[in-house]
């Protein structure tokens, strides 16, 4: 290993390597007995931290310790009195997880796996190349950054889901959770109405997830399979029971069984087969294909259908005492367009998982991204959303970029710049100058207000009052 040359050279060296990223609001303590040292590596790392304290003993460290947080500790295994990798020992043992970065120039592996046993960042012998330390720092404090920003985005998520997968704080997503929660553990179907992409499947498993049953969730599209085999799809059948009937097969109502089976498209659902259907709803009860038998079954129906069913049965398309019997409980699925102010949220969660789902570095959103975000209509949904976001981080560009331009209206982003605010600004302060800015341009008019920011005017209501 080559040994390191001048400490001036040195430092020239780490100052090179250091322009490049700083972590100003990082805090060092470095404890080593060679004042050289100590002197080398506070003056290397005082550009690239916020604050560097040093110490040439255990009882010295630990009063530095007690009275300052830490982000990093630096460390020299022997010590005089006392080792380092006894003091942190003793430290881990009452619950302190602050990194530390060990030096050492009398090393063998045992040192180095009881070091690592302690929960040790990194390693490194002495002599060192500046490089490898700064490498180490480095590491160390990026992580600590991704871990915090982790924790940050994971508690913000969790303020607004009310289901899993389900993420919003808008009043209309509210109401759909709040139906579920309420009508999950109780047997009735539930029948969830909304255009493509909103996310009824995700309402769907949350039912059954609320519901407490024991048994699985099996989700079916009624217009994916064909009307000749969707009957044996559902209820199985005997073998012999028709051409390639080579064995006997369980249906999906089987599968289902004392849990919750999904029917999706509902509305794709031949006449025929809802008749079938309407009688396992109220027998509880199927018949498999060429079979003389009846089989009971427990299993919780929630359909699903992006067609106005009430429309449907008048046009005679489908049966009206089905209808009936699969909306006992109903919820309609809002469209992205008509949750606009959940946007935001649903960007930075998407981001946030596609990126690492797919390796790559999410997006960071400014004011005037946000904005164009939400002047398109969305006709695609949250399936749009999702899929403009991960398309945006595979190509590297702004999601805005990924849209076609003539959909977007990028005029309001622009109209935002003639409303800057201080970059010390909370989102809250944000929020609040913008809706009053927009109840003025609505000349006081509440519900012309909460039709321009894309809410309900109860929440716009709300807002106002937790302001006052």
């Amino acid at each position: 290993m080559a040994g390191m040359t001048s400490n001036e050279e040195v430092v020239n060296d780490f100052d090179a390597l250091a322009a490049t990223k700083t972590y100003s609001g990082s805090s060092i303590l470095i404890v080593d007995d060679e004042p050289g040292m100590r002197n080398f590596l506070e003056k290397s790392l005082k550009k690239e931290c916020g604050l560097i304290e040093v110490a040439e003993s255990i009882d010295e460290a630990d009063a530095l310790r007690k009275r300052c947080h830490f982000d990093l500790m630096i460390m020299d295994i022997r010590l005089p009195g006392r080792s380092g990798m006894e003091w942190i020992q003793d430290l881990r043992a009452n619950g302190v997880q602050t990194d530390v970065i060990f030096m050492t120039a009398f090393a063998d592996m045992n040192t180095a796996i009881q070091a690592l046993r302690t929960g040790a960042a990194d390693f490194i012998l002495k002599p060192f190349r500046v490089e490898q330390m700064l490498s180490a720092v480095r590491n160390c404090l990026e992580k600590q950054q991704l871990t915090r920003q982790n924790f940050i985005l994971q508690r913000q998520v969790d303020q607004f889901y009310e289901m899993d997968g389900m993420v919003g704080s808008s009043d209309a997503i509210k109401e759909v959770c709040s139906v579920i929660k309420r009508v999950a553990p109780s047997p009735s179907t539930l029948l969830i109405e909304g255009e493509s992409g909103t996310g009824k499947e995700l309402a769907a498993k949350a039912m059954h997830e609320y519901s407490g049953r024991r048994g699985a969730f099996v989700p079916i599209n009624c217009g994916s399979i064909s009307p000749d085999l969707l009957e044996s799809e559902l209820f199985g059948h005997v073998k012999g029971a028709f051409t390639g009937a080579h064995q006997s097969r369980q249906g999906l109502f089987t599968y289902a069984n004392a849990g919750t089976l999904f029917l999706d498209e509902i509305g794709e659902m031949p006449l025929a087969m809802q008749t079938k259907l309407l009688r396992v709803l109220e027998e509880r009860v199927i018949r498999p294909v060429g079979s003389e038998r009846e089989v009971a079954v427990d299993t919780r129906i929630v359909a699903a259908t992006n067609r106005d069913l009430s429309a449907e049965v008048e046009k005679g398309n489908f049966r009206e005492d089905l209808f009936y019997r699969l909306n006992v409980i109903s919820v309609k699925m809002p469209s992205l367009a008509e949750r606009k102010e959940d946007i935001p949220l649903l960007a930075s969660y998407f981001s946030a998982t596609l990126s690492a789902q797919l390796g790559v570095q999410s997006i960071p959103f400014n004011h005037q991204d946000l904005i164009a975000l939400q002047s398109y209509h969305w006709p695609g949904n949250i399936r749009e959303f999702k899929n403009i976001i991960e398309r945006s981080l595979l190509l590297g560009k702004t999601p805005i970029d990924c849209i076609q331009r003539s959909s977007v209206n990028t005029s309001a982003a622009a109209e935002a710049d003639k409303f800057d605010y201080p970059d010390s600004w909370t989102i809250q302060d944000v929020e609040k100058h913008h809706m009053m800015r927009v109840l003025e341009s609505a000349a006081g008019n509440k519900s012309e207000a909460a039709r321009r920011l894309g809410v309900s005017r109860k929440t716009l209501e709300r807002k106002f009052q937790s302001w006052t």
